[in-house]
């Protein structure tokens, strides 16, 4: 697949197999890109479904500007905003209840990432929202300045300044919860 693209122009066509593949490709990044807005896996999860039922009932049109990617998140932020509109509170997962995504074999290891892990996920929980996101977008999807400026209705400088100010407002964190660098 190059880059859902093919299979968003195959489903349009008429081949439900292309929103299946897209559905496949981008689920769980779409998943932990909203829960860094909705601090919730399973609002999270239903905000995710959401996207996609967009892409299926009302087929927007995909003008190729960014990538499908891109574009394809920048939905699933707009509908979450709308969702966020309509409710006012948010609701904090306590970081216990995350799963556990260390695959390392020794016990050992495993307990010192998931201790790593918890202490950036706190540390990512109490910045600002728009710290959480650009931080997401740029070191977790992997998303250019470009990209994360779109998806996120800014320009390629204010991303930049985000990032920055990002990045020492989490090592701040990281510090202040007693977390120490490898070097």
């Amino acid at each position: 697949m190059d880059n859902g693209a093919s299979s968003y122009r195959r489903f349009l066509a008429g081949d439900d197999e292309g929103l299946h593949e897209i559905i496949r490709e981008y689920r769980q990044g779409l998943i932990l890109y909203i829960n860094s807005f909705v601090q919730n896996i399973r609002t999270a999860e239903e905000m995710t479904e959401d996207t996609f039922a967009e892409l299926a009932i009302r087929c927007p049109k995909f003008s190729e500007k960014s990538s499908f990617k891109t574009w394809l998140y920048a939905i699933g932020r707009n509908i979450t905003a709308k969702h966020l509109r309509k409710r006012a509170k948010f609701i904090i997962v306590p970081l216990e209840s995350q799963e556990n995504l260390a695959d390392e074999k020794s016990i050992e290891g495993n307990y010192i990432k998931s201790e790593q892990k918890r202490a950036v996920h706190k540390a990512l929980h109490s910045l600002k929202t728009e710290y959480r996101q650009v931080l997401y977008l740029s070191y977790f999807e992997g998303f250019s300045n470009e990209e994360t400026a779109i998806i996120m209705k800014k320009s390629k400088r204010q991303i930049e300044t985000l990032l920055y100010n990002a990045r020492k407002a989490l090592k701040t964190e990281l510090e202040r919860g007693g977390f120490e660098y490898e070097e």
